[in-house]
């Protein structure tokens, strides 16, 4: 995160969530800082903590803007149906087959380079509105096909000056 936040003094800390929690403090009697224990209370799942000295407005603006590809995850309702044709399949090496084969992928050997079976000229992955298997996003994965976005939403801003917290 360091490395695509705007340059300056930032720094980004995703622990243990209880390790946050006791840093911060439960209590208002055991934190760091006035209302700290409040945002301790907000530490749940996949939470991190950024700390800057940029104008929150520069901040809201940024994580606004911040979306990434990624690869799909199990359980995903696909947002566009994916095919695989027989040119996408044939690059990769023949010690490949029994790992798509094992993924439901119909392939085999022939002349050498990985084909479909039969005369098919291409596969369906997935379609769209239907959920994701583990399967098909392993397939996905191999294929190079990101079909989510990485995007980092703010739960909630903290002023030390004035020890106000603002939930978004």
């Amino acid at each position: 995160m360091r490395i695509i936040m705007i340059p300056g003094r930032e720094d980004c800390s995703w622990e243990k969530n209880k390790l946050l929690q006791i840093a911060l403090g439960r209590t208002p009697e055991d934190e760091y800082s006035d209302n700290l224990h409040q945002i301790s209370k907000l530490i749940s799942g996949s939470v991190g903590i950024l700390c800057t000295n940029r104008p929150a407005e520069d901040v809201e603006a940024y994580f606004a803007k911040l979306a990434v590809d990624d690869f799909a995850r199990a359980g995903q309702v696909a947002p566009r149906t994916v095919v695989l044709t027989q040119s996408e399949i044939e690059v990769h090496p023949v010690s490949m087959v029994e790992q798509f084969r094992k993924l439901g992928l119909p392939v085999e050997v022939k002349n050498g380079r990985v084909a479909l079976i039969g005369d098919r000229k291409e596969w369906e992955v997935c379609r769209e509105g239907k959920e994701l298997s583990v399967e098909q996003c392993k397939i996905l994965v191999h294929m190079g096909v990101k079909l989510a976005v990485f995007r980092i939403g703010l739960m909630c801003r903290y002023e030390k000056d004035e020890g106000a917290i603002e939930e978004f």
